[in-house]
């Protein structure tokens, strides 16, 4: 094996031959072999190290310059800093061909009229109001937007209900961070005012909504589910908040997110499954997934990086949207990952999913990711017409009814792969907490550049003690070790692993051309999609105990301590809805609403109720 003093003197060797043929490229204006030995000294980083790459620019034995005298050290410039929000000078984009390639081809299939929006039309409301203050907070957005829209219901009395319940139920739930009772009476009040005038805004005009507390609201703390920012103020509001403000929604909770988006575990404790108090929410939207089926709001907006909205929903019961990747702004929102966060709507059904996506879609200036591409709900679609995929692992009675219902799916195999794919999750975790993690390492001693000595590495612990001797306040359940991790990963490797992905988005775009959407295990296809930016709905299609779910444990892996110590039995689970997941084609987010609503109509997991004191 070649020892990096070999490997330097090799490099020197080359230096002499490579010289002469670097004259026309510094045009005189260095001296030659200087350039060369500079040019060389990236290279040589990627064979010997950083360590190896220094000793290359220092010339043999260290020397900087000529004679050996060393080098004088440049002047330093403090690097522009950067918070958590401040997006990439690249942008993922989904669609293999580019997004550029993709809107051509949208004009010329559509004309401008590609990029109108399409308003939501609420359905008349027929009947009697319900009388029950707990019958009008199950029911669905949709008809509660109709009973508002009619008059027949007040945005206040909505609101009213949902505090009053927000008030009652938290404490079992554990679902809301901040309850903003003086806003949400101000909004409703405005938006019963305008209404009463014959200023409707649309669907969500007086409709309460929960907030994932992710989301800047100006006035209202943001805390991530962390104690570190527990009463923080960020003076402005999330996209999503004005657009959901302009459409004249009233926010009446900050919902509970797990600790930097992590699992349901955050600084007041778990969020708690409403069907069954012993399981925790799952995460990281914990508190969309806890608070919708518990009535304690109209609907709620998630945000998922991998598997934060699937798999709350799953565990709640929850109908949910996953949009594409990049129809919805997260200007405002905490950043895990640019290239794959993405923002969507929690409810109660598949139709209120449709109703908030239709506001919230739509290209922002502030968010490079985003675009605008058509999205037309339709109830009825046929779905003779759309083209579904079923593999075996998909769940039978799901399958049973859309072919009962005119659809005709056909078998598929296994999803595309590619060898060696990983994902660069932690690189970009790592980028957008470097800030906060160099804080919280300068508050307790750590220097980041032993990260590697202190366990800091690849699959290492988070860290060592601090310098000072003092035991770490933060131990590996309150700071994420994907945080630190990732400082360790090489651009270069990081790099490849983006090409490979490329590589998969384009074999998903093979497997998907004769497809509109495809029906598996409802959790197998979460982390292959995180990378490719498709779309799924999740859709209760059962009730049922579930299963795999240990009863007491955290949720997502959000449980702490109690390890090695015995338990007591936990008592049985109760019937909750068991949930399905149809995954949709690039911008197919409508085709894959109507499907699961078709399903949705013909059937009724979904109007089943949790018992809560």
């Amino acid at each position: 094996m070649q020892k990096p003093s070999d490997s330097l003197e090799s490099l020197h060797e080359q230096l002499d031959v490579f010289a002469d043929q670097a004259e026309d490229a510094t045009h005189g204006a260095v001296d030659r072999r200087e350039f060369v030995l500079m040019s060389l000294a990236a290279a040589a980083a990627t064979t010997l190290g950083s360590a190896g790459a220094l000793a290359a620019q220092g010339g043999r034995g260290g020397a900087g310059a000529a004679g050996g005298a060393p080098a004088a050290a440049p002047q330093q410039v403090p690097a522009y800093p950067l918070g958590n929000g401040e997006p990439l000078s690249w942008t993922f984009q989904p669609y293999p061909g580019g997004t550029g390639a993709l809107l051509e081809k949208l004009v010329k299939e559509r004309g401008p009229a590609a990029f109108a929006r399409t308003a939501f039309t609420v359905a008349p409301w027929s009947g009697a109001v319900p009388s029950s203050e707990d019958d009008i907070a199950f029911l669905p957005a949709h008809r509660l937007s109709a009973l508002i829209k009619e008059r027949r219901l007040t945005s206040t009395k909505l609101t009213q209900i949902y505090l009053a319940r927000l008030k009652r139920l938290d404490p079992q739930l554990l679902c809301a961070v901040t309850i903003t009772e003086e806003l949400a009476v101000a909004q409703a009040a405005q938006a019963d005012r305008e209404i009463a005038a014959g200023q409707y805004r649309g669907a969500l005009h007086g409709l309460p909504y929960g907030l994932k507390d992710l989301f800047n609201t100006k006035g209202i703390p943001t805390t991530w589910g962390s104690p570190d920012f527990v009463g923080r103020i960020i003076d402005e509001d999330a996209e999503i908040v004005v657009r959901l403000r302009e459409a004249g929604a009233v926010l009446v909770a900050k919902l509970a997110t797990g600790l930097y988006a992590q699992n349901d575990q955050w600084y007041r404790g778990r969020t708690n499954n409403p069907w069954n108090l012993t399981l925790g929410s799952s995460g990281s939207s914990a508190g969309p997934g806890s608070a919708v089926p518990a009535a304690c709001c109209a609907f709620a907006i998630g945000t998922e990086t991998q598997g934060s909205i699937v798999s709350p929903s799953i565990r709640n019961g929850v109908s949910a949207l996953r949009p594409t990747f990049g129809r919805v702004s997260r200007h405002g929102g905490m950043v895990l990952a640019w290239s794959m966060d993405r923002v969507g709507p929690m409810c109660r059904t598949v139709e209120d999913c449709a109703m908030v996506f239709s506001v919230l879609h739509g290209a922002d200036e502030k968010d490079p990711s985003t675009l605008t591409t058509p999205f037309s709900f339709d109830r009825n679609l046929d779905l003779s017409r759309v083209r579904i995929g079923v593999d075996s692992n998909a769940p039978a009675p799901l399958v049973a009814k859309l072919r009962e219902l005119g659809a005709q799916p056909v078998s598929i195999g296994a999803r595309p792969t590619v060898p060696g794919m990983q994902s660069s999750l932690n690189a970009e975790y790592a980028a957008a907490f470097d800030d906060f993690v160099q804080k919280k390492a300068a508050e307790i001693g750590l220097d980041l550049n032993d990260l590697a000595a202190a366990g800091g590495g690849r699959g290492g612990a988070p860290f060592g003690p601090p310098r000072t001797g003092t035991p770490s306040p933060m131990a590996p359940a309150d700071w994420n070790p994907r945080f630190v991790s990732g400082r360790q990963d090489r651009a270069m490797d990081f790099i490849q692993r983006q090409r490979r992905r490329h590589v998969l988005i384009s074999r998903w775009a093979e497997f998907m051309k004769d497809l509109d959407c495809f029906i598996g295990n409802p959790t197998a296809d979460i982390a292959p999609n995180a990378q490719t930016g498709h779309p799924c709905v999740v859709v209760p299609y059962d009730f049922a105990v579930p299963t795999g779910f240990a009863a007491g444990g955290g949720g997502g892996g959000g449980g702490r301590g109690g390890a090695g110590q015995e338990q007591p039995p936990a008592p049985p689970l109760n019937p909750q809805p068991i949930c399905g997941v149809i995954t949709g084609a690039l911008y197919a987010d409508d085709v894959i609403l109507g499907v699961a609503h078709r399903f949705q109509a013909a059937t009724d997991f979904h109007a089943r109720r949790p018992v809560l004191g």
